[in-house]
């Protein structure tokens, strides 16, 4: 008895010191690291910036970044990826605006552009499905089409509704902008679909093995499709908080946030294989690059130098998260 009580304590010792090897080893702990190192050295340059009132401005300043990248998450770890979601989000909010300035109500009107959304959304989804083209082909494509017809809608001119729908960008509840609440239920929302529900494991399991997941019965072009469209509901949203928070809209005002929700995606671990990845871990890359921004801009760094900084960004935080599987 004694002999197997000791061999239940070394087995669970080595479980523990395994866990406990994973989490320092984990690229949520290198963030959380990272993100505390430049903290203090922003906070020693600027007193100001370790303040609650900066934090609620860099999360605000980052919502729109965050529901994009919860989409973006959500297609990588499904195997699927989405380059339009940026010119999507401007092109959703270019038709809210025309429809706020023709006199539609903000009810019609939030309904009318989040179905058009859904339906972008399940566009992708059924080409991607049905063609079995890459994803990165398709949706690069359709985002020259999205920036294309926001641009003939708009006539090439930014349209401005100034005063005309703010709570979704600027207003309160107490102390917290509404924008954050929404960013963070739909984080919420994300994290439960994928660990609690058949349908999150059925798109892990694609992510990981399409092939695999259709002989097991799954039927892959189906949850493609969905996933596509869902993305594209919740990518509507955040056009919407994008024009709410910018009071106007260019075409082209969703352009860069692809590549910035793919940044931030890869910097918290999610993979192009699929099947894995932490949206906790995307959290706090949306978290480190908004932060990054923020201190850039007290410290009065370039906006091109910025640029050239988020790229380095996404080639080390591949490589990081490929040490893993080059190790095995």
């Amino acid at each position: 008895m004694s002999n197997n009580k000791n061999i239940n304590q070394d087995s669970t010792e080595k479980i523990s010191i395994g866990r406990r090897l994973s989490f320092l080893n984990s690229q949520i702990t290198y963030l959380i690291l990272v993100i505390i190192i430049v903290g203090i050295i922003a906070t020693a340059l600027n007193p100001n910036f370790l303040t609650l009132r900066n934090f609620f401005n860099i999360m605000q300043q980052v919502s729109v970044l965050g529901i994009l990248t919860m989409c973006m998450s959500l297609l990588m770890i499904s195997g699927g990826l989405d380059i339009s979601i940026g010119n999507m989000a401007g092109l959703v909010a270019m038709i809210f605006a025309k429809m706020l300035i023709a006199g539609k109500g903000i009810p019609i009107s939030v309904i009318t552009v989040l179905a058009i959304a859904l339906i972008l959304g399940f566009i992708n989804g059924l080409i991607i499905a049905k063609s079995k083209v890459t994803p990165l082909i398709i949706t690069l494509g359709m985002n020259y089409v999205f920036l294309g017809v926001a641009l003939i809608i708009g006539g090439g001119r930014p349209q401005t509704i100034t005063g005309q729908f703010e709570f979704l960008g600027e207003a309160k509840i107490g102390p917290v902008p509404v924008s954050i609440i929404i960013y963070l239920l739909i984080l919420l929302f994300a994290f439960f679909l994928r660990k609690n529900t058949k349908y999150g494991r059925r798109l892990n399991a694609i992510g990981g093995n399409t092939q695999a997941a259709f002989l097991s019965g799954i039927n892959v072009d189906w949850h493609i499709i969905s996933i596509y469209a869902l993305s594209g509901l919740i990518v509507g949203l955040a056009g919407l908080v994008l024009v709410s928070r910018l009071g106007m809209v260019r075409a082209d005002s969703g352009s860069d946030f692809a590549l910035q929700a793919l940044a931030a995606a890869i910097i918290g671990g999610i993979t192009f294989e699929g099947g894995r990845g932490s949206l906790v871990g995307a959290f706090f890359g949306v978290l480190l690059l908004g932060i990054l921004y923020n201190a850039m801009n007290i410290i009065g760094v370039n906006s091109y130098v910025q640029t050239i900084i988020l790229g380095a960004i996404i080639v080390v935080a591949t490589v990081v998260s490929n040490i893993g599987k080059m190790r095995r």
